[in-house]
């Protein structure tokens, strides 16, 4: 278990500062787009543009992208945070950096491209399931000679979405930098899409030294190519490779393997579900507060799941303010006496 320490940033997420763009659709607008429904897939401006006007109401906006929800729910819990992306240089992400600080991010360490900012469109079904389409414009240009240990001095800990993965020398870079930096590391998973065309880049990266993974159902499947075997199983298989594994079910709980351990975490039970975009990346917020308190796995697991589901109460990856408030007291009172 981590020890708290007196580090200046107990937190710095890695990855896109997309900003989402929430649409309700029926279920038949998934015709309009191609890949699989509940996915990730890349678009470009043109492609994003025309999925854009085919919507018969202007979408919702809302600071999204997977490592940067975990980001901001844990700075929101009381971690101090910093964040370590690219933004544009559009109003899209001045509103951006300004949402961030406002909740207690630090912002000094996102770089910045002449290009816009990044967009994701979560097209959401009435079944609560998100399909994302993402234009990543000035975030992708984040390159690996940009990266350094100085981006992550001071901290204590790096959590790097699994988006990034796609560019792996960028990955690469970021681990290499942040274990040069004396950090200890998490990876999301984030999508099936990523695991399926880089799941030999995870192995050996497992093999190097990751201190924790989060994996949803479709993911850790996807890792191990393994559509039978219990998500017990599964989570045992991946603590194997020396990592504490959380193997996040939704509606269902998780596991938590760590070692010899492994943890059954009951979930929180949602009867008004609107969207779950965002709710994993909520659920490791939790996670990651709990374990850089040094609280018991039992206890990191309950206030995840506490997090995750309130998220899915709302539209969006980002619990709304006045909910924040009612939730904060509740998460508190899960600490360890």
């Amino acid at each position: 278990m981590s020890s708290v320490n007196n580090a200046p940033i107990d937190l710095i997420g890695v990855g896109s500062p997309i900003m989402d763009l929430l649409a309700p659709v029926p279920e038949t607008f998934l015709q309009n787009v191609h890949g699989e429904k509940g996915g990730m897939v890349l678009v470009d401006q043109d492609e994003m543009h025309r999925i854009l006007s085919l919507l018969e109401i202007a979408p919702a906006y809302s600071t999204g992208g997977s490592a940067a929800n975990a980001t901001f729910n844990a700075a929101r819990l009381g971690l101090r945070t910093s964040f370590l992306g690219k933004l544009g240089n559009d109003e899209i992400a001045q509103s951006y950096r300004r949402s961030f600080e406002a909740a207690g991010v630090d912002g000094s360490r996102f770089k910045y491209a002449a290009l816009p900012n990044a967009r994701c469109l979560a097209l959401v079904t009435p079944d609560a399931q998100r399909t994302l389409r993402t234009c990543l414009a000035a975030a992708m240009t984040l390159s690996p000679a940009e990266i350094t240990p100085a981006d992550f001095a001071g901290a204590r800990h790096v959590h790097m979405e699994g988006y990034l993965v796609f560019n792996q020398a960028l990955a690469d870079a970021v681990l290499a930098a942040a274990r040069a930096a004396g950090c200890t590391v998490s990876l999301d998973l984030a999508s099936f899409d990523v695991i399926n065309v880089t799941r030999d880049w995870i192995f050996s990266q497992l093999h190097k030294g990751i201190d924790i993974v989060f994996a949803n159902e479709d993911e850790i499947r996807a890792l191990y190519q393994d559509k039978t075997s219990d998500y017990a199983d599964l989570a045992r298989r991946l603590a194997g490779h020396g990592v504490l594994a959380a193997v996040k079910m939704g509606r269902d709980g998780a596991w938590l393997a760590n070692g010899n351990e492994l943890h059954r975490i009951e979930p929180v039970i949602v009867s008004d579900v609107i969207d779950t975009n965002g709710a994993g990346d909520a659920w490791a917020a939790g996670f990651l507060f709990g374990y850089l308190r040094s609280w018991p796995l039992t206890e990191c697991g309950a206030l995840a799941s506490l997090v995750g589901a309130e998220t899915v109460r709302h539209l969006g990856p980002i619990i709304p303010d006045r909910d924040w408030q009612a939730l904060h007291p509740r998460a508190m009172a899960l600490a360890p006496r």
